[in-house]
C-alpha cells in the first residue's frame, strides 16, 4: 500500500511540475504573441499611406512631361526609375504584410514559433520604416 501511495504522489509532483512548465511556455507564448500583434498594429496603418503613394506615383509617371515643362532641369529617365525603384518597394512591403497577416497563427504555443514570429514582423517593421522614408523624402515635393 506505501509503494501505491508514494508512486502516486511521486507521479503527482510529475504532472504537476510539468503543467507548470507547459503553463509558463503558454504564458512566454502568449507574451510573444501580445508583442507581435502590438508591433503588427503599429504599422498596418501605413498599409493605406502606402496605397495612396503608389496612386501619386502612378499620376507622376504619367505626367512627367509636366513635370519637365514646370522644371527643365528635371531628369525624366532619373526620375521615373526612381518613382519606379520606390513603387516596387511599397507594394513589396505591403504584400510582405498581407503574407504575414495570412500565415501569422496568434494562438500557438510554441515559444519558438513566436519569437521567430516577433524576429519577422520586427523586420517588416524596419522595412516599412525605411520605405516611409524613402516615400515622404521622394514625394515631399510632389505633394499638395
Amino acid at each position: 500500500m506505501k509503494k501505491f501511495t508514494l508512486g502516486t504522489l511521486a507521479f503527482g509532483v510529475f504532472l504537476a511540475s510539468a503543467c507548470q512548465n507547459t503553463n509558463g511556455q503558454n504564458a512566454e507564448a502568449e507574451k510573444l504573441a501580445k508583442e507581435a500583434i502590438e508591433i503588427h498594429d503599429e504599422i498596418m496603418p501605413q498599409v493605406s499611406a502606402f496605397n495612396k503613394h503608389e496612386i501619386l506615383i502612378d499620376s507622376l509617371l504619367q505626367n512627367l512631361s509636366v513635370l519637365k515643362t514646370v522644371d527643365a532641369n528635371i531628369d525624366t529617365v532619373e526620375t521615373r526609375e526612381k518613382f519606379q525603384t520606390l513603387k516596387t518597394n511599397l507594394e513589396s512591403a505591403t504584400d510582405k504584410m498581407m503574407v504575414w497577416m495570412k500565415e501569422y497563427a496568434a494562438d500557438s504555443t510554441d515559444v519558438n514559433y513566436q519569437k521567430a514570429e516577433v524576429e519577422r514582423i520586427s523586420d517588416l517593421k524596419t522595412e516599412f520604416e525605411q520605405v516611409k522614408y524613402e516615400a515622404e523624402s521622394l514625394l515631399a515635393s510632389f505633394k499638395k
